[in-house]
């Protein structure tokens, strides 16, 4: 297969600058300038959604999915900054892993997924 990977994520904001940083603070997935971030190997999955799908909210067209060790302590993390993360024991599984769900500060929807031990 000629793709390798996702090379970016790029969505519209209205205050990048705000946005980039929250994003280096909380999530630590955005560098300096056009620096980057490294991922870790594993699985990407790349997947549309039907249109009237409940999975996200029906104003938002993408959800967001960051691949996270150690999900309890990030979102002990996250809500000591005043971040709602939202967790659901009907997410998890052993098979797919575990999830919880964030929403940047324009509101747009990040779910923070746990894959299982191998």
């Amino acid at each position: 297969m000629p793709v390798t990977g996702i090379g970016g994520f790029f969505f519209r904001s209205k205050d990048p600058k705000g946005l980039r940083a929250w994003y280096a603070q909380h999530l630590g997935v955005i560098g300096e300038g056009w620096s980057g971030w490294q991922q870790q190997a594993g699985t990407t999955f790349i997947e549309p959604f039907k249109h009237d799908t409940d999975y996200f909210a029906a104003d938002k067209h993408y959800i967001l999915n960051l691949r996270v060790t150690e999900l309890d302590a990030l979102v002990a993390t996250l809500r000591e900054a005043g971040i709602e993360a939202i967790t659901k024991d009907e997410w998890n599984s052993p098979e797919t892993g575990r999830f919880a769900r964030i929403h940047d500060p324009e509101g747009n929807p990040v779910e923070l997924w746990e894959p299982p031990a191998e």
